[in-house]
Formats: C-alpha cells, structure tokens, sequence
C-alpha cells in the first residue's frame, strides 16, 4: 500500500520510522514548515522533516493543508492511505477526499477518553491508572472518527508527561502499522467510537500550569508531572517565574500553603494536606538545578512564601 506520512514532532519520529521500515511503500511526508528556534530564532524544519530527508523520502511542508499546490501535490504521489501522527494542522474535507483509505490518525489516548491536542497531560492531571492510544479515521469532528485499533499503558506512580508519551509514541508506531497491514489486507474494519465516555484534553496553556499550593499535596503532584516537560509548572518567588520539576511526597510533614522550609540538602513547601519536596527548579534566565542548590544560591531562609 502507498502511504504519505503526516507528523511534525519528535513524538511522530517512531511511528514514522515504523512505516518506512514496512512492507508499505512511503511514498511522501507531510510536515509544518520551518519554524524559528534558538536565541537566533533561524528556521528548522520539524524533527519529522529531518528524519525524512535522513531516510530520503520527499517532504512537503504547506503553509495550510487546504492550498490547492499542496493538495495537487499530495494527489500526484497518488496514496492509498496517510498515518498522521501530531501533524499540527486541522485538515479539511478536500484533503480527506483524496486519500482512498482515508487519513488514519494514531491518537495518545483511548477514544473517546481525551479527544483534544493533549491527552497525555489531562490523562495525568486527572489521576488516571491507564491510558493508551487509538488508531482511527480522521473526519471532520475532533477525534471522533471510527476506530481500527486501541492498545492500553498503565501510567506509573512517577510518570512525567514527557515519560507516558515517549513509551505511547514507541508502542503506537507497531498499532499504526499493524493498523495499516489490516487495511491493505481488508482485515480491519473501524467501528463507530461509542457516544458514552467523551472527554476533552485542550492545550495546557502557560496560565493553566501556576500552581496553587492551597491544593491537596496529591492535586499538586499530578499538575507538576502533567505538565513536565511542557509549558512546564511554575510559581513564583521574588516577583519572578520560578519552574517547579516534579516533586516528592513527605511523610506527613506540614507546612501552611506555599510556605517553605528550607534544610541542608532539601526545600519543602507546604500544600492544604502535607509538604511535598521540591525536585529540581529553573530560574528566570538559570540552569535547571536540584531544589537545594537553587536555594544556597538565593540564601532562602525557612518561612519565606511561594507567590510573595
């Protein structure tokens, strides 16, 4: 079967790796154009585009999948099918009439739990045990379309966002292909998602990831790891943004909400139940350092205040 592959982040690499090294024929990747990065804010085109180009496979990088040059050029590479995974753009009706077997979507989480641009995160705040990721038709509603294939993960007591997506991003490149197998094969049939069940997971936006240190040490836990290693958690200290890493429960030490203790080797800070550890923190304009070295460096003393 002849595939165009759509992804753009290093999250899409395996799944793309995955599918140039199938029985299926890629004959094209689609991916966002270049985008500003570092201090020198030069263009770079996406992990995806990188690993293509390493392997030899044609790019295309639309400024919008609805221009017509691309639409031309995607249908002169004639596709039976096209896997997306984080491609970043919405894809209108024109461009999923082209594809015969349709635009088959590997999506982290299992539909229709977490339809939305981060499922991986809400699945985490929300404190769920498992998750997992689904294949499926792509339609116009959001993440709603017929299901091929779903596999399970059990998230783990000290799972990151950044942790859960790199181990759904490797196991979901093997559902994708097998995915695409079932199809050439007309094995697979996708069926209806159930209409029970819907959950959304928009963007976590910077605002969303301040922490509120009035909140259950448990609440706490599960927005710092949701949100490492983006937009990434935060508070502040001495009127500057301070970004907190994962943090470590105490045994039943307590402190008043946002209230530090600082020791030689540790900095506690209080929550509405018990204090949590502080794992490693970034300054404005520092290193990312463990909780401790930041705060021989800052002379914090004990009593001091996340948010003064």
């Amino acid at each position: 079967m002849r595939v165009v592959f759509a992804g753009t982040p290093e999250v899409a690499v395996p799944a793309l790796d995955a599918i140039a090294a199938s029985r299926h024929e890629l004959v094209g990747v689609v991916t966002r154009p270049d985008a500003p990065s570092g201090r020198g804010r030069r263009l770079v085109a996406s992990p995806v585009a990188q690993r293509a180009e390493e392997i030899g496979v044609p790019v295309l990088k639309p400024e919008h999948p609805r221009d017509p040059e691309f639409q031309a050029a995607l249908a002169q590479l004639r596709p039976d099918a096209c896997p997306v995974v984080a491609y970043g753009a919405l894809l209108p009706q024109s461009a999923l009439d082209l594809v015969p077997h349709g635009w088959i979507n590997l999506h982290f989480s299992v539909l229709p739990s977490w339809r939305g641009a981060a499922p991986v995160q809400h699945a985490l705040w929300a404190g769920d045990e498992v998750t997992g990721a689904t294949t499926f038709r792509i339609v116009k509603e959001l993440d709603a379309g017929p299901v091929f294939g779903v596999m399970t993960e059990r998230i783990r007591p000290d799972d990151t966002a950044g942790d859960l997506l790199a181990r759904l991003a490797d196991g979901g490149a093997g559902l994708l292909v097998q995915t695409l197998d079932g199809i050439a094969d007309g094995t697979l049939e996708a069926r209806e998602q159930p209409e029970d069940g819907v959950s959304f997971a928009p963007k976590i936006a910077v605002d969303d990831a301040r922490i509120d240190w009035a909140r259950p040490a448990a609440a706490i836990d599960r927005q710092v790891r949701a949100c490492t290693p983006a937009p990434g958690a935060w508070s502040t200290f001495g009127g500057e943004r301070i970004k907190v890493g994962p943090v470590r429960a105490t045994d039943g030490a307590t402190l008043a909400p946002g209230v530090l203790e600082v020791t030689k080797n540790a900095v506690l800070v209080g929550t509405s139940t018990t204090a949590v550890e502080l794992g490693e923190v970034k300054a404005f304009g520092k290193k990312q350092m463990p909780a401790a070295d930041w705060a021989r460096g800052v002379r914090l003393q004990s009593g001091v205040r996340f948010g003064d």
